[in-house]
């Protein structure tokens, strides 16, 4: 089988196309041929090193991906041969990402794609979809499941609706009910935002964004899912509502922050932070189970119909797919790795 490796930190050129056997699968693992991999921002960053020294001499990378299962190891048996599935932290403490044609992984990585979904939805979900459903499931009154009508009632603040986590998180939002505004930096951006389910956008290079949500949701809004918080911390808590939750996943545009003691506790708001390593593993079920009943309820989709434009690159251009990424791409980036 064909699979993309690195054995160094660097840039894109690290990357390199090699032939090897397929693993077999131990107890609790399946075996998936992946049809579509995700690249994300974290792919490149750990390829760069910017999340320290490489844990294993060989890495492939990828997260997210989707295919069809192709052997079970003993003890599996919610899982068969033949199944189509979507992927999740595939190279989280294993050697092997989905940038291969063959990956094995534990059974609690796996969750079956419904035949409505594509391979390109699948490959999609992972990384993008659970981070934005822990954003929108940690609040202090709100849900900690999604299903339609959770979020009734409640306005979530998405900041950069056009990005994959911010699509997802307005997705999943406007399913469970939420009213949604989103941040964008341009009219096109905006127009992403609102084919993915956004009620409302505000352009923040031209409106005063505090007085542009407050006006729309003159209580504050319930939920902020935050991408730039050294740039929007301040700005949020001004619209947060009592007992809100600003959850903030990255940091776009710096890694430091300073907000005002008394004008932040006084906001009686929580902030929470959302990294998928560690979140746990009910977490992470609870956000695959709720994930795939929006993907069930045709509410989750991927394309510039749904605010997230798809640039397919061939798995031996996974270096130029990295690049995009790095370089800011719009939409999601994919790789296709084997045949439908």
């Amino acid at each position: 089988m064909r699979a993309v490796v690195y054995t160094e930190s660097g840039d894109c050129s690290v990357l390199e196309l090699v032939e090897r056997e397929a693993a077999e699968p131990g107890p609790g693992e399946v075996r998936v041929r992946i049809v579509r991999a995700g690249v994300n921002p974290t792919d490149w960053k750990f390829r760069a090193g910017g999340m320290g020294e490489l844990a294993f001499p060989e890495i492939v990378p990828g997260q997210d991906g989707a295919g069809v299962i192709d052997a079970v190891g003993p003890d599996v048996t919610d899982l068969a041969v033949g199944d189509r599935v979507w992927t999740m932290l595939a190279q989280h403490t294993r050697p092997g990402g989905t940038a291969q044609e063959q990956v094995v992984l534990p059974v609690g990585h796996v969750t079956v794609l419904p035949d409505s979904a594509s391979y390109d939805v699948g490959a999609a979900l992972g990384v993008p979809a659970v981070t934005a459903h822990r954003a929108l499931t940690t609040s202090e009154d709100g849900p900690d499941r999604l299903v339609p009508g959770a979020l009734g009632g409640q306005t979530v603040l998405v900041a950069g609706g056009a990005g994959a986590v911010g699509n997802a998180a307005i997705q999943l939002a406007r399913w469970a009910g939420a009213t949604v505004i989103s941040t964008v930096s341009s009219p096109a951006k905006a127009a992403l935002a609102t084919a993915a389910g956004a009620h409302h956008t505000v352009d923040y290079r031209e409106v005063d964004v505090v007085e542009a949500v407050r006006a729309i949701a003159p209580g504050g809004v319930d939920i902020v899912v935050e991408v730039a918080p050294a740039q929007n911390l301040r700005l949020d808590v001004q619209v947060i509502r009592p007992r809100g939750t600003i959850a903030i996943y990255a940091n776009n545009g710096g890694d430091e922050v300073s907000l005002s003691v008394r004008e932040t506790f006084s906001t009686n708001a929580r902030f929470q932070w959302v990294l998928l390593y560690t979140v746990g593993h009910d977490a992470l079920r609870a956000a695959a189970e709720d994930i795939t009943a929006a993907l069930v309820d045709g509410a989750f989709g991927v394309g510039e119909e749904h605010g997230l434009p798809v640039h397919h690159f061939p798995l031996e251009q996974t270096a130029a797919a990295h690049a995009a990424v790095e370089d800011g791409a719009v939409g999601k980036v994919l790789l296709d790795v084997t045949a439908d």
